[in-house]
């Protein structure tokens, strides 16, 4: 039976203002209802190595969700985090830090990891997924043309994947391109279905 089916006893909540972590989910046919926005404290400490934090800040947005579950309720929370060298890269707060990501970011290799925590009722899940991305070399007008055409200031890194500077700028990805977008849906997929087939069996 194929995932989609199985989920239809559920109610799988996704706890995410993304519009491309819906989009993906949607895409993979895969029902879900949005979380109302809450608070969640997504600070971490200084000494986690940056492999960790995405991870990290989804299993925090889980335990920070304000309702209580049901029994067939799925929460579904994730992070993404840009790393260049030692450094993560967030959502940029102005023009001026978009400039200096994405300047930091062309022509070099940086890492994209997304960290999801799956949660109902009894049983919790955290895991991440790393992918690695290649830039050419940006001239000044094409950061300036991006930034202001584009406004990626709700992204991690100040880019996304799916939008011009994908096609122009990135020459090559090792890992999931849909994990750069912000979930990686493959993994997610084996994940849920394992989550529903210990549910089943939990209940027998």
């Amino acid at each position: 039976m194929l995932l989609h089916k199985k989920l239809e006893d559920y109610n799988l909540i996704l706890a995410s203002a993304s519009p491309r972590r819906r989009q993906l989910l949607a895409e993979c046919g895969i029902s879900f209802t949005l979380a109302d926005k809450f608070e969640c404290d997504e600070s971490f400490p200084t000494t986690m190595p940056c492999c960790e934090v995405a991870q990290h800040i989804s299993a925090l947005k889980s335990n920070a969700y304000p309702n209580p579950l049901s029994e067939k309720e799925i929460l579904l929370t994730a992070d993404t985090v840009v790393i260049a060298g030692d450094r993560i890269l967030g959502k940029p707060a102005d023009r001026a830090e978009a400039i200096e990501m994405l300047t930091l970011l062309s022509g070099r290799k940086h890492t994209v990891i997304t960290g999801v925590t799956i949660r109902t009722v009894s049983r919790i899940c955290s895991f991440s997924v790393e992918s690695s991305v290649y830039f050419r070399k940006l001239t000044a007008e094409e950061i300036d043309y991006y930034i202001d055409t584009y406004k990626p200031f709700d992204k991690a890194g100040a880019y996304g994947i799916q939008e011009w500077i994908g096609y122009v700028a990135i020459e090559g990805i090792e890992g999931s391109f849909f994990n750069v977008m912000g979930l990686p849906v493959q993994r997610l997929y084996v994940e849920l279905e394992h989550f529903i087939e210990a549910d089943l069996l939990n209940s027998k």
